[in-house]
């Protein structure tokens, strides 16, 4: 269990500021601290002085589970907490350290009280530091660490001086209750000051990795030797042999209320278990890398149950490795960190190779429960194994090869090259120059489910330069446009888009969400309206597939009630959007997000589905066409028509006789879909030239689903982008002007 607070840390700083406390559990101790001045400094410049009074204490340290600012007798100072057993409550604050500073001092005052410690004698209140460089890399060595084992005497005053490596630009500084059973740590009247370089042999400051050795972990190690199985460098992975028969297997250490040691049928397994939110839970252990080791292979079999992610998406049951070098640096190339996100009930095997770079030196092994809800993780059988490094090199170099060939540089915009503004006149599509523009093209597929994208620049060259499409509808999501990393998201959607129009051809954007628009879709419609506002090659796609709402509600907005059934939007969607998704809503209806992009001085076409996963557009000559505002390029109506919807004629053919239409999805695949029954899903060889045929004669706008080998209904075997012979071949003849006969509606 481990409360891990932090002030504004990236993952990576997390994950690295772990690996290394950890460390502390194999047997590293701190030089004890003096409770007078260690070295008469002559002060220079304050880097950090923190006495806990202003309101900018508040903002500047974690204030969460074990950690905040009390107060007492008038002074301020900060608190930290714990009474749960085995826990871990640190507070993480980087402090910039200026250029040219050679040492510094600390003068520091705290309280210890109602210390009980952990089950290890290094399970305390202790003060923890370690320096990085201006990259972010955390170095070998590190600033001298204080504990307690004991409650103080009241407060006391603490001092401690060291000299910095010139490579330093920051000090990780990690008060930390070090899974101790109970107890409370204050701090108060901290202050970082530069002082003059000490003379190396008053130098407290030391360094990590080999050189500083850790004793308990390496007696271990030695007693281990014979439970290491043939070629493996983990000692006792399958967790059989335990010489003093009390329970915990050779070299693993003892169990507690997270990490235990199970036996099933006569086979004993590692199990680590939490019911605690958003606390994490780790079982640390090292590991020396032979020299000359090119490769390693990894081997495990793992059990995964009752597990609720937390609300990251790295929050999850995961086995964290990190390569040290002899320093204790990272090493130039880490291994991959294997993960899972559902309950698997029961024990499979998994296999990862890694190459290893020539500094390797250790390997820190680190299974986890990183921060969630609740779960269980077992395992079994780890093996890690040296191996050749050539059919990793030959992988890699395939690897690089195929990114390379993948690669779509992101171009500067060509604004000569632009498509001319579309409007809608009558039923159809007219460029600046009244010459009518037939919109055909596909689904670049795959930043509705991951905010990198999947080759989406190299499927949106393809598909128009070799497939002949002359407009993209993109799928995306709003919660990565504003998510962590949203500055990329949407550098990538602007670079699609640029490489879209710099061909001439168009890209409808398309807000992949489902059931009745919501408020959240006004604010990202506002903001998407005013950045690609008047942009000549963009439609905005309001809403993906609107459902099980009236078409008053639709429209005009009104309340969404609970939706009761799962539905196709699921599989898109985590757990928590799941249940927020099912939710009854006050929708804003679908006139207000064309009122919203109107509003910010957008006159792009709106692109509008109807009913039935946007398969119903026979509202729309009901009385529920929505209003377009004067100066406005128009309004397109947008259908999804798959191989189990029946009636074109009333659910779309009478409204393009009065409006344009865009066939935003269509598609057929060979294998037809589990999650409805078969016998209502027509084949694709019968559907495909019907559909076809039956856009053709209507001169109706369409993008086919999907242009993603792996996206149902697809259009592409795979990256080589070879066409499906049941929908991409028909969909890139119809490109090249290959014309079909329609037999019969639907």
């Amino acid at each position: 269990m481990f409360s891990y607070s932090m002030n504004h840390t990236p993952l990576k700083s997390v994950y690295c500021a772990l690996a290394s406390l950890f460390c502390f559990t194999a047997g590293e101790s701190f030089a004890q601290d003096s409770v007078s001045p260690a070295h008469d400094t002559h002060h220079k410049n304050t880097i950090l002085k923190e006495d806990f009074e202003g309101s900018d204490a508040a903002e500047s340290w974690p204030l969460k589970q074990g950690l905040r600012i009390e107060r007492e007798d008038g002074n301020h100072f900060y608190r930290m907490h714990s009474t749960t057993p085995g826990g871990m409550v640190l507070a993480y604050k980087e402090i910039s350290i200026p250029e040219g500073v050679q040492a510094i001092q600390i003068t520091w005052k705290e309280r210890v009280q109602g210390l009980k410690r952990g089950e290890k004698s290094w399970f305390d209140a202790r003060l923890m530091m370690e320096y990085k460089d201006s990259s972010g890399r955390t170095l070998g060595q590190k600033p001298p660490g204080t504990n307690n084992s004991k409650d103080t005497d009241g407060w006391v005053e603490r001092s401690k001086a060291f000299n910095v490596p010139a490579e330093a630009a920051r000090i990780k500084f990690m008060p930390t209750l070090f899974k101790v059973n109970s107890g409370t740590y204050d701090l108060d009247d901290i202050e970082f000051y530069e002082i003059l370089k000490i003379p190396k042999k008053q130098d407290a400051a030391k360094p990590m990795g080999k050189s500083a050795g850790q004793p308990a972990d390496t007696r271990q190690q030695k007693t281990a030797k014979a439970d290491v199985a043939p070629g493996s460098i983990i000692p006792n992975g399958d967790f059989e042999s335990d010489a003093n028969n009390d329970g915990n297997p050779n070299y693993w250490g003892g169990g507690n209320a997270h990490i235990s040691y199970l036996s099933e049928g006569g086979n004993t397994f590692m199990r680590i278990t939490t019911d605690t939110p958003d606390e994490m839970v780790m079982n640390y252990r090292k590991f020396d890398i032979p020299d000359g080791v090119e490769a390693l292979e990894f081997s495990w079999d793992w059990r995964i149950t009752d597990l609720k992610p937390g609300t990251k998406s790295w929050h999850d049951a995961r086995i964290m490795m990190k390569i040290l070098d002899a320093e204790g640096n990272e090493a130039k190339r880490q291994p991959p960190t294997p993960y899972q996100r559902k309950s698997k009930d029961e024990w499979h095997s998994a296999t990862r190779r890694f190459s290893v770079s020539d500094d390797a030196a250790t390997l820190e092994f680190m299974p986890t429960l990183f921060k969630v809800k609740r779960g269980t993780m077992d395992l079994d059988n780890l093996q890690l194994k040296p191996i050749s490094g050539e059919s990793l090199r030959k992988k890699q170099a395939a690897r690089a090869a195929e990114k390379a060939r993948m690669h779509v540089e992101p171009e500067e915009p060509q604004p000569e090259n632009w498509p001319s503004p579309l409007k809608v006149v009558g039923n159809r599509l007219h460029d600046a120059d009244g010459n009518e523009v037939w919109l055909q093209g596909v689904n670049v597929d795959s930043l509705e489910w991951t905010a990198k994208g999947e080759h989406v620049l190299k499927s949106t060259l393809v598909a128009i330069d070799e497939w002949g499409a002359n407009c993209i509808r993109l799928p995306m999501k709003d919660s990565y446009w504003y998510g962590e990393k949203g500055d990329q998201y949407r550098k990538l959607i602007d670079d699609i888009i640029t490489l879209t129009a710099n061909r001439g051809a168009y890209l409808a954007l398309d807000l992949h969400r489902y059931r009745a628009p919501k408020g959240a879709h006004i604010k990202f419609w506002k903001d998407a309206a005013t950045r690609y506002k008047n942009h000549p090659a963009v439609l905005f796609d309001l809403i993906n597939e609107p459902h099980g709402v009236s078409w008053e509600v639709w429209r005009n907005g009104g309340f969404v009630s609970e939706k009761k059934k799962k539905a196709d939007e699921d599989a898109f969607l985590s757990e928590e959007e799941k249940k927020k998704n099912a939710q009854g809503f006050q929708s804003v209806g679908m006139q207000a997000l064309v009122d919203a992009v109107r509003g910010q001085g957008a006159n792009n076409i709106v692109i509008v589905g109807g009913l039935d996963w946007a398969y119903d557009l026979s509202g729309i000559l009901k009385g529920y066409a929505i209003e377009e505002h004067p100066g406005g390029n128009g309004v397109m109506y947008s259908t999804h028509v798959y191989p189990w919807k029946r009636g074109w004629k009333k659910n779309f053919l009478e409204v393009a006789a009065k409006h344009p239409i865009f066939i935003g999805e269509l598609g057929a695949d060979a294998k037809k879909m589990d999650w409805m029954p078969h016998e209502i899903q027509e084949d694709a060889e019968t559907w495909v030239p019907d559909m076809i045929a039956v856009i053709q004669k209507h001169r109706l706008n369409w993008t086919a689903f999907s242009f993603h080998p792996s996206s149902s209904p697809r259009m592409l075997l795979d990256w080589d982008y070879t066409p499906t012979p049941y929908w991409g071949e028909p969909v890139k003849e119809a490109f090249s002007g290959k014309t079909y006969e329609l037999d019969r509606l639907r």
